[in-house]
């Protein structure tokens, strides 16, 4: 069975491209109990697990709306780290990703994807940081005045209690606010499928109407609001939007094509600079005996 990957949301779950793409897991939030038999079972059934939370919404330093989405966002981590804790188990990765709610739907795809070739467990889990780089995640608002997770202006807040202002937000990958008429927000620069998500106080179509010709997009799909986006971006007047790599060969490429390493602490295979099942840190400079000393001590050990 290929590696289960895990969403704590059911409107994080988009529809398969087609029947080779497994279903996404959903891992119950209600009581710990649940948790922890929901986490077994996946475990026992695909032998590695690569469960998806929000980082960013982990902030419960801040106020208003977006601070109770921050205080649910950490109980989520808090759950999911204390399920792996009771488990004892290494085979779980726990992987804090700071997209909008529908980037972390697309992402949670594209893994699905992937999890069918024949990439080991600890590459596909750290392939996660590797393809967020790729997704160009944003939203359409009728205002900012609570957006606290992209850097907004003074003048911008100031314009936003302007009647009928409209903006345009890139929280992914380089933030970016623009005001409706006057600028463009930027694009990917390679072929990428668009899903738009209406809020139920749509602004208007601009999404459709004008974002997806300038991006160029090779096809765009209406899927559900999920239900965290109005409180991650501040007001539920929005359209959100994310654009991304679709096609199963191109995103098999890309991951292929990074050399991979071995994580000194778990063993397992990874891309990139850190293992996403156990969070070391890649380290190519220690001495091959000590690295070898390393994965014989339990982890925790000093």
């Amino acid at each position: 069975m290929p590696t289960a990957i895990a969403v704590t949301s059911p409107d994080l779950v988009l529809p398969p491209h087609d029947r080779q793409t497994p279903p996404a897991s959903v891992q119950p939030q209600d009581t710990l109990e649940s948790s922890l038999l929901g986490m077994h079972a996946l475990i026992e059934q695909h032998g590695y697990v690569i469960a998806l939370y929000s980082a960013s919404a982990g902030n419960t330093g801040a106020t208003g709306t977006a601070g109770a989405a921050g205080a649910a966002g950490k109980s989520v981590a808090q759950r999911l780290h204390a399920v792996r804790s009771v488990l004892e188990s290494d085979r779980i990765a726990l992987l804090g990703i700071d997209l909008p709610p529908l980037g972390i739907a697309l992402l949670s795809q594209q893994l699905r994807q992937l999890s069918v070739c024949d990439f080991s467990p600890g590459v596909l889990a750290s392939s996660a940081r590797l393809l967020a780089h790729y997704i160009y995640a944003g939203a359409l608002l009728g205002s900012v005045t609570k957006l606290d997770r992209v850097p907004v202006s003074l003048k911008s807040h100031a314009k936003s209690w302007v009647p009928g202002a409209q903006f345009a937000v890139l929280a992914n990958p380089r933030p970016q606010l623009v005001r409706l008429g006057q600028e463009e927000l930027a694009g990917p620069e390679f072929g990428t499928r668009l899903l738009v998500a209406n809020g139920p106080q749509p602004p208007s179509d601009w999404v459709t109407s004008t974002l997806a010709p300038a991006w160029q997009v090779q096809g765009v799909a209406t899927v559900p609001l999920p239900a965290e986006s109005a409180r991650w971006w501040g007001t539920g007047k929005l359209v959100e939007f994310a654009a991304g790599l679709y096609d199963v060969s191109v995103l098999y490429q890309l991951v292929s094509s990074v050399r991979r390493e071995t994580c000194h602490w778990c063993g397992l295979e990874l891309i990139g600079d850190r293992c996403g099942f156990c969070s070391a840190p890649l380290t190519t400079s220690l001495p091959a005996v000590q690295r070898s000393a390393m994965r014989a001590l339990p982890p925790g050990a000093t």
